[in-house]
């Protein structure tokens, strides 16, 4: 399994087998949090299969979406790495499976083999060009602006048409522009009305080019 993950797709053999032999499998139910905010460091988790979101909430329940990851993809590497706690919650938004890698077995998997290191710091690079931009879109662009690019970067292409195959819910894409879900829905109508989107069951289709300056 680990060397369908990116990240490790580089070791060899011999430090791939050592590393699984440390690893563990658990699988959890949808809406299940796996680390919440603060939480104290011990794992690294590799998504096998299912989808999370990690998400930021203050106190009366308010809720931001920081990203949504999907199998191949892995989360609690920071707080490894400098030994603070947590810094955002994870839930996993269908039944999802992980491979956990313990701190220790981490951190001499970093120290044997550079080349993860030097994969790991390009991801955390790009984590933060992303998170950046997100921070641009919410003080710059009003919320039809963050509503559209948020359905560009959930797309992707099939047979030449940009489409989202799952679909969030509307809470869930209010939480990722952070605007409230009846001001979503009404973009949302507002596009498939104008003919720039259709939504299918669980798929939303991008027909055609969003409108630019909103």
């Amino acid at each position: 399994m680990l060397k369908n993950i990116p990240l490790f797709s580089g070791l060899a053999e011999s430090d791939l087998a050592i590393l699984s032999s440390h690893a563990g499998t658990k699988t959890f139910a949808k809406n299940t949090i796996i680390i919440n905010e603060g939480d104290e460091t011990d794992s690294l988790y590799v998504i096998l299969s299912g989808k999370v979101k990690a998400f930021l909430s203050d106190e009366q329940g308010k809720e931001i979406t920081l990203n949504i990851e999907g199998p191949g993809e892995h989360f609690g590497e920071i707080a490894l790495l400098d030994e603070a706690p947590r810094s955002a919650s994870v839930m996993t938004l269908e039944p999802s499976s992980f491979l956990i890698i313990s701190k220790a077995d981490f951190k001499d998997c970093l120290a044997k083999n550079p080349n993860i290191a030097i994969s790991l710091i390009k991801e955390l690079t790009s984590r933060i060009r992303t998170l950046t931009g997100n921070v641009k879109g919410l003080a710059l662009r009003d919320v039809y602006g963050r509503v559209a690019e948020a359905l560009l970067n959930l797309a992707t292409e099939e047979n030449g048409t940009l489409t989202i195959s799952e679909r969030p819910t509307q809470q869930e894409l209010a939480n990722m522009v952070g605007a409230s879900r009846e001001m979503v829905s009404r973009i949302l109508k507002d596009l498939a009305t104008g003919g720039y989107i259709e939504v299918e069951d669980k798929k939303i289709i991008i027909k055609r080019k969003l409108p630019s300056g909103w």
